[in-house]
């Protein structure tokens, strides 16, 4: 069996430090095989860096996957032009710098296509994510044993849909964005491993991810206040699926929600 672990959006220092805690012990203990984190706000809250894309991937990730962040750092941008294994959304305009998926080659030469999309509700605007993963996925007939789609979105009934629609043509299909992890981790019956959201890898003790107080007095006052990424309450938001390499099918999949050690 081949155990993808996913990672829900990875936010800021506290959540570089959550993920450093925490991966090396995932994948020793649990046998993990292949990586996708969600980074998009890996830098400060927004965004990513190149030191910040090296340090996520010397910690042992194997795809980095963005969202609607993703060009908030403008020294970032060459990055998504040099590096197959960060990808934006799929379904952004022609022109945006970078790709939407990738094939990497991972342990015992199983090879791993990561398809990265992004939903339409409540987001900048994007172009159909049905019709882009069709897209993908002929793309890469033939070349992979193993597909995942992170699926970055605001609405849940967007990335219910294309669980359904995807069901039986990928391996794993786990949902961001939202920072709030959902409880229904399950397989699809023809054999498309599902979460709705992994929720966030980082400080819980705040609004996703930011500080509260300034959150609290922006929605009282509507006076805009810095959101500082908070600091407390760290935890990871991630699933780890498994997944018969020799047919593609998830056989589990469970949500992980682990508390950091008080010490640590």
């Amino acid at each position: 069996m081949f155990r993808i672990l996913a990672i829900g959006d990875v936010v800021g220092r506290p959540g570089r430090e959550t993920l450093a805690h925490f991966l090396p012990r995932l994948r020793e203990e649990r046998e993990v095989d292949f990586v996708v984190a969600n980074s998009e706000n890996a830098a400060s809250g927004s965004g990513i860096t190149p030191k910040i894309y090296r340090e996520i991937r010397n910690l042992g990730v194997d795809v980095l996957t963005m969202g609607d962040h993703s060009y908030k750092r403008r020294e970032s941008l060459p990055l998504f032009e040099q590096e197959e294994r960060l990808l934006r959304p799929g379904n952004w305009p022609s022109g945006a710098p970078g790709r939407g998926a990738c094939v990497v080659e991972g342990p015992r030469g199983v090879r791993v296509g990561v398809i990265h999309l992004q939903g339409r509700v409540f987001m900048n605007p994007a172009s159909d994510f049905f019709v882009e993963v069709d897209k993908q996925l002929d793309a890469m007939k033939q070349k992979t044993d193993v597909v995942v789609v992170d699926m970055h979105a605001e609405a849940t009934s967007e990335k219910i849909a294309l669980s359904w629609y995807l069901d039986g043509r990928v391996s794993f299909l786990f949902g961001t964005h939202t920072h709030v992890p959902t409880a229904d981790a399950l397989v699809r019956p023809h054999g498309t491993a599902y979460l709705t959201d992994c929720g966030m890898t980082g400080p819980y003790d705040g609004v996703i991810g930011r500080i509260k107080d300034a959150v609290i007095k922006k929605m009282r006052t509507n006076v805009h206040e810095p959101f500082t990424v908070a600091s407390g309450g760290r935890r990871p938001g991630a699933a780890i699926a498994e997944i018969d390499e020799r047919t593609g099918r998830a056989t589990s999949v469970e949500g992980l929600w682990l508390e950091m050690p008080a010490d640590a």
